[in-house]
């Protein structure tokens, strides 16, 4: 049996040196950076020099829309993480959430009051897995961007640099589903596929535009039936379960080395590993079978990183114990399983289980349609524990596509419920939130109105799908 010994030692010798990838820029041009006052330093040495593996890079240029103090009053207020409050107030201001409360909170005068008895209120929608932009509308070969399919492993590929901004997708997501964030992933043919990207879903002309302001990165990877499948049908590993376990396992041991090590020439693949190892970026694992899921944990513990979410986790319940302890979210459809073999004993009860063990609970789409509609996917959830005895209270299925998903994506400081200094990501709702016969009424996205049902001018509609110039003009 192998000591992990000498790993562990690794991992301790990461910490203490953490500034390793901020050197090894450096190497990149083949030893020690040029000193400022070198006569023939050019523009590009310059350059190297100037910017450490670490820094941002492709960073977020959101802006928030402008928006208008407004109150919504009279509504049924789910705050997103479990609380209700009947005839509440909602106050919104400066992009911000400044009061949320009963009937007596302070409106200030002179500022845009809404009426809206009957009504219901959530914090804005978040879908922690989705592939709008990289599997884009209309769905065709050209536009297939979310599958680098040519190695086991590929984390140095970022979701963001497939995302078209234009998807159609994003706009129905918005007005039919209230979402104001959502996580593009890159798909699940590799072990390790790719760093994720969050947004805000706001019409953009560049992908940066829409990149959630302060949002940590996440790395998608994918345990099971895929990777083996892609890659044991073209003769290489792995093309068996211990084969995706083994490659994932050196992959981690190369980046530790590679993290530890101040003269390593930059390595886009490592440099994102490094950053898990780091704490810096998040982990979000495709994983069906409750066994895989279980040695993922064991993996993470013997690297040294952390699961943040299982997705699709189509036997998380007969873990829920296990997922609690460790701190990691299930996100999970309501009731897709039984397509292949590892989604063959998944159950409509596994979110009640979950939640009756006090595991964390999200509901997700991977899907352009079910994005629209994933308050009625929490719902089915919600009504199949209710028959096996399980009385979910509202507030908490709420919870499930709202703060849960954003903790699990990093950003649960910053959105994700109604709490006074949060960003103003509001859903109005013209009736209960979890009915089909429900929709958005008013969307809100940093307090900015960016759909209104009643005001056609307030629907977002992409450059695709204005059509070509001259298309239906009368010959």
């Amino acid at each position: 049996m192998q000591s992990h010994t000498p790993l562990r030692a690794r991992r301790g010798a990461l910490v203490t040196l953490a500034a390793a990838l901020a050197l090894s820029a450096c190497a990149t041009t083949g030893g020690s950076a040029k000193p400022a006052s070198a006569s023939a330093e050019t523009k590009a040495d310059k350059k190297l020099a100037a910017t450490p593996a670490g820094d941002p890079v492709y960073a977020s240029t959101y802006k928030p829309y402008p928006g208008v103090a407004t109150a919504i009053r009279g509504a049924t207020v789910y705050d997103g993480k479990g609380g209700k409050i009947e005839n509440g107030v909602v106050f919104m201001s400066g992009g911000t959430i400044t009061s949320v409360g009963g009937p007596d909170t302070p409106i200030p005068a002179d500022i845009a009051v809404i009426d809206a008895a009957g009504k219901f209120v959530t914090p804005g929608i978040i879908d922690i897995h989705s592939h709008l932009g990289d599997y884009p509308s209309p769905g065709v070969e050209a536009n297939s961007d979310g599958n680098e399919a040519t190695d086991p492993t590929t984390p140095e590929v970022w979701a963001e640099h497939s995302v078209w901004p234009q998807d159609p997708g994003f706009s129905r997501a918005l007005a039919n589903g209230g979402i104001t964030a959502l996580q593009i992933l890159p798909g699940s043919a590799n072990l390790m596929g790719g760093r994720s990207v969050t947004l805000k879903n706001v019409p953009a002309r560049t992908t940066q535009g829409m990149k959630f302001p302060g949002a940590p990165y996440s790395m998608k990877m994918a345990c099971g039936e895929n990777p083996k499948r892609v890659y044991g049908g073209r003769g290489r590993m792995p093309s068996t379960r211990m084969g995706n376990l083994a490659v994932n396992r050196q992959t981690w041991l190369d980046a530790i080395e590679y993290a530890n090590d101040p003269k390593a020439k930059r390595d886009l693949a490592k440099e994102t590993l490094a950053g898990v190892l780091k704490g810096e970026i998040l982990i979000q694992n495709h994983c069906y079978r409750a066994d895989e899921m279980a040695l993922v944990l064991d993996m993470a513990k013997e690297m040294g990183y952390k699961v943040a979410a299982f997705h699709h986790a189509v036997e998380a319940y007969k873990i829920g114990d296990l997922l609690k302890e460790n701190d990691v979210c299930s996100a999970i459809w309501a009731d897709w399983y039984g397509f292949k073999m590892e989604s063959y004993d998944g159950i409509r009860e596994n979110a009640a289980f979950l939640q009756r063990e006090g595991a964390c609970v999200v509901i997700h789409s991977d899907d352009a349609n079910d994005i629209q509609r994933l308050n009625q996917e929490a719902r089915k959830a919600q009504k199949a524990g209710l028959r096996l005895g399980m009385n979910i209270p509202d507030a908490t299925v709420i919870q499930w596509i709202t703060y849960n998903a954003a903790k699990a994506m990093g950003i649960g400081d910053k959105t994700g419920s109604l709490e006074t200094g949060k960003m103003a990501d509001v859903v109005l709702w013209n009736g209960d939130p979890l009915s089909v016969y429900s929709r958005p009424e008013k969307v809100w996205i940093d307090g900015a109105l960016m759909f209104d049902a009643m005001n056609p001018k307030t629907r977002p509609v992409s450059d695709f799908e204005l059509g070509q110039p001259g298309e239906g003009d009368v010959k």
